[in-house]
């Protein structure tokens, strides 16, 4: 449909005059050649605003019908986890093809605010652990000239006596599996990790329906073959931006974890694996604590642009 001309301010004053002066809109709109309806509309303009001046619009026409704004509204009151894709492809089938940015805007318009439910999030990461590796300095006592009794010195074997890889996950209401990798890690290891131990965790910290779960964007991570495992499961993945700075809170029950083995130093890797599996199951209130610290860190990295601290 072509856009209809503008009337000039000349004959906007020119029609208020005639129908000021008696004149019906039929005899006006021949009079200065424009339909019937348009000298009406521009009359009740007069009359309402007292004006003939052009009002100030309102801007661009919503992309979102008043019936699609209701069908989002339906639906994030069904369920207030779903996503904006999930109101793209609604809308979509609907015959009503939008971008997130219109989503996001129709949802803030409509007073909806998105937030994360950190609690519902299953956490994940691998760490090293060193059998003699950099321990927290202690003190202790000894009689003069007793430094080098046995008792009085930390164990030391050549290129630090090995160790060990771990995978684990945890979520506010506690740890998951802790799982001993073994060799090099690659995609296919790391697939096969996830599928003995992730369910498993799951279950086991009984987590809501729509859990969410968490990994870093490691090559491992994103290889194909993982991809198409989590997507065939229909498990839904936190978005993880390149190259971030540690915002993973699992990184403070590492730190934790490798702190309880230097106390109880372990003499071998056997010892040591032990240690990790007995100490792994003991954070569940640090859990809770440090899932509520996740908005914190996000604040404080968008705000101060710096890494945060264990």
């Amino acid at each position: 449909m072509a856009k209809t001309k503008e009337l000039s301010k000349d004959t906007r004053k020119k029609i208020v005059d005639l129908r000021q002066a008696g004149k019906n809109e039929s005899t006006i709109g021949k009079q200065v050649g424009v339909n019937k309806s348009t000298v009406g509309a521009t009359v009740r303009k007069w009359k309402t605003y007292k004006t003939i001046d052009n009002l100030p619009r309102s801007g661009a026409p919503r992309k979102i019908s008043s019936r699609g704004v209701k069908m989002i509204m339906r639906t994030v009151n069904r369920n207030p986890r779903t996503t904006q894709r999930d109101l793209m492809n609604d809308l979509q089938r609907a015959g009503t093809k939008v971008k997130k940015a219109t989503i996001s805007n129709t949802r803030r318009r409509e007073g909806l605010q998105s937030c994360k439910d950190w609690e519902n999030i299953l956490w994940s990461d691998e760490t090293k652990i060193e059998l003699f590796g950099k321990n927290p300095t202690r003190r202790f006592w000894r009689k003069k000239n007793a430094e080098l009794h046995p008792k009085n010195t930390k164990p030391t074997v050549k290129h630090g006596g090995g160790n060990i890889r771990l995978w684990g996950c945890f979520s506010a209401k506690g740890t998951g599996r802790l799982t001993r990798v073994k060799g090099r890690m690659n995609g296919a290891m790391y697939h096969e990790i996830l599928s003995q131990n992730l369910l498993p965790s799951v279950r086991a910290l009984k987590m809501e329906r729509g859990w969410v779960f968490q990994h870093d964007n490691d090559p491992k991570h994103a290889a194909r073959a993982t991809k198409e495992w989590l997507h065939k499961k229909h498990f839904k993945v936190l978005e993880w931006p390149s190259q971030s700075p540690d915002l993973n809170p699992i990184e403070n029950l590492w730190r934790e974890l490798k702190v309880r083995v230097a106390q109880q130093q372990p003499q071998n890797i056997t010892a040591l694996e032990e240690i990790c599996r007995r100490n792994g199951p003991k954070y569940q209130l640090q859990c809770a604590n440090l899932v509520k610290t996740c908005r914190k860190r996000l604040t404080s990295v968008i705000n101060k642009g710096y890494v945060t601290k264990y």
